[in-house]
């Protein structure tokens, strides 16, 4: 007789707590299923989920009565016992259940040792010194080096690894001012979205008093004196909001250095529109103080300009004026020429373009376009030295295009294979910038770039213990449900066998403009190695195509967006890579979403689930923190009934149906997430639990001090992937490889 999962496992816990080895354990299970009243045994095979208490809490909208019987896990753990009591209790469950996973250390060691290597990020120029992030390995956070060229080891300057025992204080952004004397840098506590900013004199190492709290999704912009700079912040939130509440006002101020952050002078409000947010940006020459006017996630802004200086280097007080008053638009700035102003915008160019505002002929029909709109979406843009470097997505591959200040085409960048490039940052002054390229099977390379011949030339490669040459990647199209073409990448070992039987992870996102390309990560490395097949598609609500593809899967229209990755999921199959049995999902926020929509749409197709930080429960997400920024993408219910209607239509929180037996799932998140707050989770798998049917175990793992991502020590990532592999390769049917092993 076969013995299910959580038969094994009760088994393991069985064995541990009584001192039988394993095998043994199983010689006795045999010998006592030979007896005909087992069901003493039986009676243990299932987990035990913790009881979680229900209220009668009842929502109209638009005279659809909603029931919400966990609202009170939205509580925040912070200050709601009852809440603390919930989260240790689910955690006992899934780390006891995890403890039981075959192959779960195994894979902890191999991933800790595919980690240990050194990792860079492109080095940029401050003043006359170049600085770089580097990580020896295994430290918890990147560490900040300052040396005299970009090729040469240097010293230290910040170590955010001696900031806290766990690995749990992080360094965010870093800004130089332009003499390159002083950094400001913000401090990240326990992956919070808030920053603390602190200023360090670079030479001497030593901090300044100044310290400046209360910022969130912005930094800072230096002014021309160094000695001080712009900054947007918010209010002092309540202290029991602090975590939870929505963020609203907004403002800019001016900081001096060496004054308390109290005599900062107010540079910009808007009492009347709270919703606004602003980011400040000083012209590179100094001259302007451009403010970018955002309310959402869709890149629509305002932008309003105010002169500092006159083309003779003269101070000036002006006010601020409009230059885009409405929110039709994105107007990225990119820099300037004098008073002749350069963005990246969609404005009549559905994939973007480059145009020019000169600031004397201002109104709409005196704008210039002068790199067009191309066949490919434009994804980034840069001036540096006089060039405009302008980055494009080509069907999710990276291309890089240099252009004259005029918009004349100069040269294309060549890249060696199919991949994903970052960097490309610099001033008007520079002649070089720095690039870093990576593919699925290609580790980081880190290269010079000569802005005047064209000439790339590598300066770094990263050592990673495995053999890219075992190792393909490939692009794919297949038809979505209404018949669009979607792209999707494959990536797995050379040579496997197309016979329906590979594991095989499908990760995806699709939402918020953003772009999935194919870059390194060794946490898919290691899922390749092991034997499993990675499948990342490109669904409509990113960006790779454009405006359009990002609307065709918003608001109304979100439902494409599951169409396409359970699509995705059929092509696996009817292609023979893989069969639902042996098909694991996962994507994070956005992408947790993903998941938890197509496992309760189609709990058939799927073998296990790894929904992650997820947005679970789509009719209350506006409510908390930066949720609000979020309509934009997915409408609201409170305000729109037919917004109401979609969203209620596949919220994962709502749409669990009783008496189903849902695929093996382990839903991620953390205590302390203030970007999607873990209520989402934490409802969606109280809810799971209650209705979940069969054997198949439904748990969530709750980690502590960390956020929604950004700022994870290293210690915490590995931990992290080695439970949820180890989950998969239980539940996929997956006899995992290790080097140095027989499969």
């Amino acid at each position: 007789m076969a013995m299910n999962n959580q038969f094994q496992f009760r088994l393991r816990i069985w064995s541990d707590q009584f001192g039988v080895c394993y095998r043994t354990a199983i010689v006795v299970s045999v010998l006592l299923l030979s007896i005909s009243d087992t069901s003493f045994i039986f009676s243990q095979t299932m987990l035990q989920y913790p009881q979680t208490k229900k209220q009668d809490q009842v929502d109209d909208f638009f005279g659809v009565k909603v029931t919400d019987p966990y609202r009170w896990l939205e509580d925040d753990v912070r200050e709601s016992k009852e809440v603390e009591n919930w989260v240790k209790s689910q955690n006992e469950v899934t780390y006891g259940y995890i403890k039981g996973l075959q192959h779960r250390d195994k894979i902890e060691k191999r991933l800790t040792a595919l980690w240990d290597y050194e990792k860079y990020r492109p080095p940029f120029k401050e003043g006359e010194k170049y600085y770089y992030f580097k990580n020896d390995g295994l430290q918890n956070q990147n560490v900040l080096y300052e040396s005299l060229t970009a090729e040469e080891e240097g010293r230290v300057l910040i170590d955010p690894n001696t900031w806290s025992e766990d690995g749990t204080v992080a360094l965010g952004s870093v800004n130089f001012s332009d003499d390159g004397k002083y950094i400001a840098y913000g401090v990240q506590d326990a992956g919070s979205d808030w920053r603390t900013w602190k200023i360090m004199e670079v030479a001497t190492g030593q901090l300044l008093e100044d310290e400046l709290k209360w910022i969130k999704f912005g930094g800072i912009s230096w002014r021309e004196d160094n000695k001080s700079f712009y900054y947007s912040r918010y209010d002092e939130p309540k202290k029991e909001g602090e975590f939870q509440s929505l963020n609203l006002g907004q403002k800019v101020y001016l900081h001096k250095l060496e004054t308390p952050q109290s005599e900062d002078v107010l540079i910009y409000r808007n009492d009347d529109q709270p919703e606004w947010g602003f980011l400040p940006e000083v012209s590179e020459d100094g001259r302007f103080l451009v403010v970018t006017v955002w309310k959402g996630t869709d890149d629509r802004y305002k932008v309003m300009v105010k002169p500092l200086k006159d083309a003779k280097g003269h101070e000036v007080e002006e006010a601020f004026t409009f230059l885009i008053d409405d929110f039709e638009n994105e107007f990225t700035f990119i820099g300037n020429q004098g008073r002749r102003l350069y963005f990246k915008s969609d404005f009549n160019a559905a994939r973007k373009c480059i145009l020019t505002i000169d600031l004397d002929k201002p109104d709409r029909d005196s704008w210039q376009v002068i790199v067009p709109e191309a066949e490919q979406a434009m994804s980034s843009a840069a001036l540096v030295g006089d060039s405009i470097v302008v980055g494009y997505l080509k069907d999710a591959k990276t291309q890089v295009k240099l252009f004259d200040l005029e918009g004349n085409f100069v040269r294309e960048v060549q890249f060696p294979g199919i991949g994903s490039a970052s960097g490309f940052a610099g001033k008007r002054s520079s002649t070089e910038t720095f690039y870093s390229f990576s593919s699925f099977n290609r580790p980081p390379e880190t290269y010079h770039y000569d802005l005047t011949s064209g000439e790339s030339r590598q300066i770094r490669k990263a050592k990673v213990d495995f053999t890219a040459d075992e190792f393909e990647v490939s692009q794919i199209f297949y038809s979505s449900k209404d018949g669009t073409q979607v792209p999707m990448f494959l990536a797995h070992k050379k040579g496997i066998e197309l016979n329906g039987k590979n594991p095989t992870l499908l990760y995806g996102y699709g939402g918020f403009n953003i772009s999935l390309t194919p870059g390194f990560s060794v946490t898919r490395l290691q899922w390749m190695e092991m034997g499993g097949v990675l499948a990342m598609p490109n669904l409509r609500g990113g960006g790779e195509y454009g405006k359009d593809w990002h609307k065709a899967g918003t608001k109304t229209k979100k439902q494409n967006v599951f169409d396409d990755f359970i699509a995705a999921a059929q092509w696996l199959i009817d292609n023979q890579y893989t069969a639902p049995e042996h098909l694991g999902i996962q994507g994070g926020s956005n992408g947790g979403l993903l998941v938890g929509a197509c496992m309760t749409q189609r709990p058939d197709l799927f073998g296990a689930c790894l929904p992650a930080v997820g947005v679970m429960d789509m009719l209350r997400f506006h409510k908390f923190t930066a949720g609000r920024f979020w309509t934009d993408d997915y409408g609201c219910a409170d305000t729109n009934k037919e917004e109401f209607a979609a969203l209620y239509a596949y919220s994962p929180y709502h749409n669990l149906k009783p008496d189903t037996a849902y695929p093996p799932t382990l839903v991620t998140t953390a205590d302390t997430d203030d970007r999607v707050v873990p209520g989402h989770s934490f409802k969606f798998a109280a809810r799971l639990q209650e209705v979940q049917t069969g054997e198949n175990p439904v748990l969530i793992r709750i980690e502590t001090k960390a956020g929604h991502g950004a700022g994870k020590p290293t210690s915490k990532i590995i931990e992290e992937y080695a439970d949820m592999w180890a989950f998969l390769t239980e539940h996929l049917g997956m006899r995992p490889f290790f080097p140095g092993s027989t499969p």
